[in-house]
């Protein structure tokens, strides 16, 4: 198999009407074959793009459902040895031995049917119709790259694109019928960029039965940037793959080398299902560790720029404690990594953990009543840890020792063991450190601990973050329309997936060349207005407020509690991410 490695590809943007099939493939053939026309070797269509989809039960969709083999793909499988292309089409699919109905899509290329892909997570309505898939989540071998195929709500999940990722996949295919927000989503160049794969995105338009969808068709490369869009109205984006920006061994994400550093020994949690009950009842199970009841509180991110003087810089932090009390009175106050001893000098600023300066944290904890979360090199015999500390009124809490090292850390410093989550007043408290929120899987295992907080003490310099110029589509309220510098933001997307609270503390310097852009994320991706708090031009200080606590004696009501996404994964298609010789021993 001769394997193409320069290509352009195509994502068809259209809305299908709903009752009017054989138009609708007429139009998506016009597309198709334009783009085809136009170079393109990869041609994604929108999810259920030849019946439209907001459909009630299976006896309205039962008219529309056919079989993968079957006359539509067929059809397109005409069009693909015409023009030597690969095509993705969505459309509900009827298995003939079980008569179950699936929102499925099928990747055909010249020679017919590469592969199908079932919808593995149905969204609100589907269930109603659709049964989720049972295939999995494959990468296909094509001439053009390895393509995975994802349908719209399967990227919520964190899983679903890794186990693309693993699978060295080259270019996933999401094709969706997307809503309630901007497009290009957040969470699509998330899933491009943590996976560092090409994501072609098809997306519809349009107003179904109350619905609007989000349009927003794009290409989005492996570092996240968004190569070409469309915003509203039928029609096409293209734009170029290039096979060897997924293919460099090690992959890697912002200069990282993030399938190598995997630790899938560490993720066996991600095969657990702790949001498949209450997690009142669950959690307290034979009377053993339960839940921090919560409480409304305010949690606040400092963002500064450490000195390589430690006195220096316990000065800075307690300012900045001062100034976060005088403000408004903070729970829980997050520091940036290394925020105590300095980015630079990682030796000779080591400290111990508990110690002197230690100490004095607790002594500060102590005046202001509240917890301090805050990086810094930790000396523990001869060895040297990136870790952030917990300390409160009570005394020292606990330690987190950084599971994931950059490798210009490696030199210095000894992975970590061990994650770390803490009950404290204001609920239970996840810790992690700026490069282990590269990896999807660590917010996931601190989720599924019942964390309702992750504080992440970060030193991220770029990449992280990038506007929306706006949009022509007319949302419902309050969701935004309008330009955005902030509409991607990684952490907020971390947030939303795992269902936290998720503080997010960064290096600010314009000399070292960190921007900033802390902020405290709420746990709900599609709560608008956004229940967020991101610390303005030339301040230092984000504040959020937050209840962690039960609306209903023995029931978690709360989102953060409850965690819809996080109780709706399907941790048995999830192996691979466990499996220790998968592509990051690259």
């Amino acid at each position: 198999m001769n394997e193409q490695t320069q290509y352009t590809a195509a994502a068809v943007q259209f809305e299908p009407l709903m009752f009017e099939k054989a138009r609708n493939i007429e139009r998506l053939s016009e597309l198709v074959i334009d783009a085809a026309r136009q170079g393109a070797k990869l041609i994604a269509t929108p999810e259920m793009g030849i019946t439209g989809y907001c459909w009630l039960d299976r006896e309205e969709v039962r008219p529309m459902v056919e079989t993968i083999p079957g006359p539509t793909t067929e059809h397109f499988h005409q069009i693909a040895r015409e023009h030597d292309c690969y095509i993705v089409i969505g459309l509900p699919e009827v298995d003939p031995l079980t008569g179950l109905y699936y929102n499925s899509a099928a990747l055909i290329g010249p020679q017919g049917v590469v592969g199908t892909h079932r919808k593995t997570h149905p969204y609100i309505a589907e269930p109603k119709w659709a049964v989720s898939g049972d295939k999995g989540h494959q990468v296909f071998d094509t001439p053009i790259g390895r393509i995975a195929v994802l349908i719209c709500m399967d990227i919520h999940f964190i899983e679903t694109a890794r186990l693309a990722g693993v699978g060295q996949a080259d270019v996933i295919c999401h094709i969706s019928a997307w809503l309630a927000e901007r497009a290009p989503a957040p969470y699509w160049i998330s899933r491009a960029m943590e996976n560092h794969c090409y994501l072609l995105e098809s997306n519809r338009w349009g107003l179904e039965r109350t619905v609007q969808f989000s349009g927003g068709s794009c290409l989005i490369e492996p570092d996240g940037k968004v190569a070409a869009t469309r915003d509203t109205g039928d029609g096409l984006v293209l734009g170029e793959i290039d096979l060897s920006r997924t293919r460099a061994r090690p992959r890697l994400v912002k200069g990282q080398a993030v399938f190598q550093d995997r630790r899938p020994q560490l993720y066996a949690t991600l095969m657990t299902d702790t949001y498949s009950w209450n997690p009142s009842d669950f959690f307290p199970l034979y009377g053993m560790n339960p839940l921090s009841p919560g409480k409304a509180s305010h949690i606040a991110v400092a963002q500064m720029a450490p000195s390589e003087e430690v006195e220096q810089n316990l000065q800075a932090i307690e300012r900045l404690v001062a100034q976060a009390s005088a403000e408004q009175r903070c729970d829980v106050l997050v520091f940036p990594e290394r925020a105590l001893t300095g980015l630079q000098d990682r030796g000779t600023n080591s400290l111990p953990v508990p110690g002197a300066v230690t100490d004095k944290l607790v002594a500060l904890a102590t005046r202001y009543r509240l917890h301090i979360v805050v990086g810094l090199a930790e000396l523990a015999g001869t060895r040297r840890y990136n870790s952030a500390i917990l300390v409160g009124p009570e005394g020292l809490v606990g330690t987190y020792r950084q599971i994931h090292l950059r490798q210009e850390d490696c030199a210095w410093a000894t992975p970590g063991e061990r994650w770390a989550s803490f009950d404290i007043p204001a609920g239970r408290l996840g810790l992690l450190i700026g490069y282990d929120a590269y990896f999807p899987e660590a917010g996931r295992v601190l989720s599924l601990s019942g964390c309702d907080l992750i504080a992440v003490p970060s030193a991220e310099r770029e990449g992280f973050f990038s506007a929306h110029p706006g949009s022509e589509i007319r949302q419902n309220y309050p969701i935004p329309t309008g330009a955005d510098p902030l509409h991607w933001h990684h952490y907020r997307v971390r947030a939303g997936e795992n269902n936290v609270y998720l503080a997010f503390a960064n290096v600010a310097s314009a000399a070292l060349n960190y921007p900033g852009a802390s902020g405290v994320f709420g746990p709900d991706t599609f709560e608008f207005p956004r229940r967020e708090a991101i610390v303005a031009r030339g301040a230092s200080l984000a504040v959020l407020a937050v209840d962690t606590s039960s609306q209903q004696p023995g029931m978690f009501t709360r989102t953060v509690r409850r965690k819809d996404l996080v109780s709706m994964r399907l941790p048995h298609h999830y192996v691979p991410l466990v499996l220790s010789n998968s592509s990051e021993s690259e």
